[in-house]
């Protein structure tokens, strides 16, 4: 499906425990990588335009938690949590994610899914492609994220994304 800037953003499912997300973004790789993991920025592109983030708290370090709380459409609060278990500057980002429940413990690693982010450098720099690959642990699991609604949120994502790097530069 195109896209804003003429950029298209691609689902795939390369295994059935698997999501892959790929889409270019018309920035260099640090100037997508700091809108990816500065919190203030994070702010305004996490919710895509369905609602609105009442907390981004990443303590971005190998080790380190981070935990996002958006407002769904001013009615339901909607909530993820991981921990960061790899990180290449302007290269990749590996961390868990775990969507919260009432009455689920914050830091509980129960159910996580495991998201690798890479931020390669394409038309000779000028632009990042950015892979999300998410390792669901199982088909039942991949399904429901896929089902969730989660792409119309990702491509607003990225298109929120395009917006900031572009005041970056």
């Amino acid at each position: 499906m195109a896209q804003a800037g003429g950029r298209t953003m691609d689902v795939t499912f390369p295994s059935d425990e698997e999501i892959l997300i790929t889409r270019t973004v018309d920035a260099p790789p640090h100037l997508v990588f700091k809108a990816w993991t500065t919190p203030e920025l994070v702010r305004r592109w996490w919710p895509g335009r369905r609602g609105e983030m009442t907390v981004a708290e990443m303590d971005f370090r190998v080790g380190g938690r981070w935990r996002f709380v958006m407002l769904a459409h001013g009615e339901a609060e909607v909530a993820f949590h991981g921990t960061y278990r790899e990180i290449v500057p302007d290269a990749r980002i590996v961390h868990t994610e775990v969507m919260e429940f009432p009455g689920a413990a914050q830091d509980s690693e129960e159910g996580a899914v495991v998201n690798t982010v890479t931020f390669e450098a394409a038309d000779g720099g000028a632009a990042t492609t950015v892979s999300i690959r998410t390792d669901a642990g199982s088909k039942e699991v991949r399904d429901m994220i896929a089902q969730s609604g989660m792409e119309g949120g990702v491509r607003e994502q990225f298109e929120i994304i395009g917006d900031i790097v572009a005041s970056l530069a």
